[in-house]
């Protein structure tokens, strides 16, 4: 047997970093790569227009990975003599997993859960989700397969199925990769206090025993704020049920008083739950619910800022006028989209992992401090999309790998496998199995 003909994995971004994992598994003359995000760092202050090949590399938002981007943004052809058979995935919509998607080539068929394709397509609906495909007009999205769950997807020699999983996108999935000799599983990003943990558990179940378990560690990031409960990060909500319960009563408990919110764009269930749960009437900005129309063919109440332009799509009925949610205090809870200058003193506005997402963002503690500055209260309501060091444990013993592999952390070496090896790979370098 020749090294090609053995499973090899590459690691070539998201190892030590929260996000933007690209792994490669080949076997002979077959490849794939998962995922297509980009590292998200803030505090480098780049635009989309920065965001050039040459920049992603320099700052490592992305890998270096050879034969699966497109030649005319890296100038180096395609190897199709070593490769005659090759693939990508991307697990879900956060732009961590999925920004550069457009940078693959296009000939090399992309494939993700249903849900992403299609909502992929309304997200960069004005091409400022997606970074640039070469030689295509802003708005562009490469054609994304939509992958039936659970059905083997052939790329020569390897064998990818994608599993529906949980985490606070939308879609998101799992993957278990089979080659002739190997079985390697990947999380995606995931958690087990969402809306589905069976799901979690079902893809587990199929990804037990795997020779290779690569899991996401977010959960381990932060050993230090172990027992900060009385932090800023700590809301005390441990599920999404919770966070939702914690809306309702939110109204409930200020029956007189101007509420608002904002939520992540993906986050779609999350806010499908809030406008089902919630005793007020839920008002989404006109872009939201024009993205929940479009990928889910669903019409909310919506409201235009003053000199927007109008969405066709839109049902004009459903229109609210702005100035009726400024001066409401006891009919709304509506989606504010950051601009509280106008909002009435004393309101309440409810900030549930939107943007910006932390205090690891430079825009969040002006963002916070304007609020206040306008005597309105700001409540953080956050559910992680990740599983927490306790649940962590939990998917590893399901799965029971022969080798561990953390990725998607600031620290990697705090999750162990009790029931083989743990590999802590670096930038660039090639396991073979």
């Amino acid at each position: 047997m020749t090294l090609k003909d053995k499973t090899t994995v590459t690691f070539y971004n998201g190892l030590t970093t929260i996000g933007g994992p690209m792994i490669e598994v080949a076997y002979n003359k077959s490849h794939i790569l998962f995922d297509l995000g980009e590292v998200y760092r803030p505090e480098l202050g780049l635009s989309m227009d920065d965001e050039d090949y040459d920049t992603l590399i320099k700052y490592k938002l992305i890998g270096d990975v050879p034969n699966f981007y497109d030649p005319k943004v890296t100038g180096k052809e395609i190897d199709t003599k070593r490769w005659e058979h090759a693939a990508a995935f991307i697990s879900h919509l956060h732009l961590d997993h999925s920004k550069a998607l457009n940078l693959l080539a296009p000939e090399i068929p992309l494939y993700a859960g249903p849900i992403t394709a299609h909502l992929l397509l309304a997200l960069n609906e004005k091409g400022d989700f997606l970074l640039p495909a070469a030689g295509h007009e802003k708005g562009y999205t490469r054609p994304i397969i939509s992958a039936e769950y659970k059905k083997p997807i052939q790329v020569g020699d390897i064998t990818m199925e994608v599993w529906p999983s949980d985490h606070d996108a939308y879609g998101a999935t799992g993957l278990i990769v089979k080659t002739p000799d190997k079985k390697i599983s990947f999380t995606g990003d995931v958690r087990l206090h969402g809306y589905h943990p069976d799901w979690v558990h079902e893809f587990l179940a199929a990804a037990k025993g795997s020779d290779m378990f690569i899991i996401e560690g977010t959960g381990v990031s932060w050993p230090e704020r172990k027992n900060e409960e009385q932090s800023e990060e700590f809301t005390g909500i441990k599920n999404e049920v919770e966070l939702t319960e914690e809306v309702v009563r939110l109204q409930n408990d200020n029956p007189k008083r101007q509420i608002t919110f904002n939520t992540y764009p993906t986050n779609v269930e999350r806010l499908l739950r809030i406008i089902s749960d919630s005793p007020r009437k839920v008002v989404l900005h006109a872009q939201r619910a024009h993205l929940i129309k479009e990928s889910l063919n669903e019409d909310y109440p919506y409201y235009y800022l003053p000199g927007e332009g109008k969405f066709a799509d839109l049902k004009p009925e459903l229109e609210i006028a702005y100035s009726d949610l400024l001066d409401d205090d006891h009919k709304y809870l509506w989606q504010t989209v950051g601009d509280c200058d106008s909002l009435q003193k004393g309101g309440l506005y409810i900030h549930s992992n939107a943007e910006p997402l932390g205090d690891f963002d430079p825009a969040y503690k002006p963002f916070v401090e304007n609020f206040a500055k306008h005597d309105i209260e700001f409540k953080a309501l956050r559910c992680s999309g990740h599983a927490d060091e306790k649940e962590l444990k939990q998917i590893i013993s399901e799965v029971q790998p022969a080798i561990l592999v953390p990725v998607h952390t600031l620290h990697p070496e705090l999750e162990e496998n009790p029931y083989g090896e743990r590999i802590l790979p670096k930038r660039g370098q090639v396991v073979t199995l």
